[in-house]
């Protein structure tokens, strides 16, 4: 589901609402969770999941074209696990 396909689908369960404020509600919310994990906190949403960031350290990489050693610099990813009740439904 793309963010667009989201927000339609939220129009449709709420035609109370404008679609421009649905779409400003997720945009919102999605930058809040970027914005928190850019400053290194961990986003936690009970029965959903929980967002935080990983660090890898630098490393000596292969290119596959070559094969030569590559200088791989350290990275920060972004992480998600699962609550239980989205582990749960999706296994029932």
């Amino acid at each position: 589901m793309t963010k667009s396909e989201l927000i339609a689908r939220l129009a449709a369960a709420n035609p109370h609402l404008y679609q421009r404020d649905i779409e400003r509600i997720v945009t919102t919310i999605f930058d809040e969770i970027t914005d928190a994990l850019a400053n290194g906190d961990r986003v936690e949403l009970r029965g959903f999941g929980a967002f935080s960031v990983k660090q890898r350290g630098a490393r000596v990489g292969r290119n596959p074209r070559t094969g030569d050693a590559v200088e791989v610099s350290e990275k920060f990813i972004p992480y998600f696990k699962t609550g239980k009740q989205l582990r749960d439904k999706l296994n029932s």
